[in-house]
């Protein structure tokens, strides 16, 4: 009797898998600043079309729809004017007061608004940012973008105004000199804004002193007074020339008011403002960017 013998099968070859852990990156780990920067160009476009969807969207609810862009600084001029003008009596001095006034409030305005949203822009996208991955400057930049392109109507009709109230203004080429100082305005709001997006991402509680530091601000910026009554007090006059916004607002108050080139030193100081600010604000932004995701 012979047996047969059954071969047995060959087990199966073990595949052997390498990974190199060196190329594996942790999800949500911060970029280098270079690529961060790079990433953010990438997502150029997304910016600009949510930022003019949001300013399309942003007043549908509301019977006057956009008009409350205008209404809402022209009221505020209108108290002003009011208050300081005919009850406390600051426009001594000042020529056209209601012209002064104006770009007064509509030049702090844009800036007010830009800074307020921009710096409550990762607080109030936490849903967003835990659901994608994206650069979170992309917010902040966004939300700038936005407010910059709902004050152009603003601007518009600060002009207008300057051209039909008495005692009436004529256009001039220094006009033009608007479209440079604004670009600055926005560079440096967008650098403030970075900076206190990512302080009340982690301090809540700075929202609430937010608006008094920039009524102290607004204060600070001869927008319903002129600066001249400072002449005596050095201190003073030199703290107020050092502010950015009161920059901004002499600026256009030059070009658009008074027909003449604003100082050299006055552009220089606006531009190191608004270059250092957001040259400060992407980098601390930057730097937490991975916590953005845990608060």
């Amino acid at each position: 009797m012979s047996t047969k013998q059954t071969a047995l099968p060959e087990p199966a070859a073990v595949v052997h898998l390498s990974v190199d852990m060196g190329k594996l990156t942790r999800v949500g780990a911060r970029p280098g600043f270079l690529d961060y920067l790079v990433q953010l160009w990438d997502f150029r476009q997304f910016i600009f079309y949510d930022a003019r969807a949001r300013v399309q969207s942003g007043t549908r609810r509301d019977k006057l729809g956009s008009a409350w862009l205008l209404l809402n600084p022209v009221f505020n001029g209108l108290t002003y004017y009011l208050i300081f003008g005919l009850l406390l009596h600051t426009s001594g001095g000042i020529t056209n007061f209601i012209g002064y006034l104006v770009i007064g409030i509509f030049m702090f305005q844009l800036s007010a608004g830009s800074i307020t949203n921009g710096a409550r822009s990762i607080q109030q996208s936490k849903s967003i940012i835990q659901a994608f991955n994206f650069p979170r400057a992309a917010l902040p930049i966004g939300v700038n973008l936005r407010e910059l392109m709902a004050n152009v109507p603003l601007l518009i009709a600060m002009l207008l105004i300057v051209l039909v109230a008495p005692p009436a203004e004529t256009i001039s080429w220094l006009w033009l000199l608007l479209i440079p100082v604004v670009v600055l305005q926005f560079v440096f709001n967008l650098g403030i804004g970075l900076i206190l997006a990512r302080v009340i991402a982690k301090v809540h509680d700075v929202t609430h002193l937010l608006p008094l530091a920039l009524r102290a601000v607004m204060y600070g910026s001869a927008v319903f007074y002129s600066y001249e009554r400072f002449i005596d007090h050095p201190f003073i006059l030199t703290m107020m020339r050092m502010n950015p916004i009161f920059i901004v607002i002499d600026i256009v108050r030059d070009c658009v008011l008074y027909g003449r080139v604003p100082l050299w030193q006055s552009w220089a100081a606006l531009s190191l403002w608004a270059l250092g600010a957001l040259g400060v604000g992407i980098v601390f932004f930057w730097k937490g960017e991975e916590s953005y995701v845990r608060g």
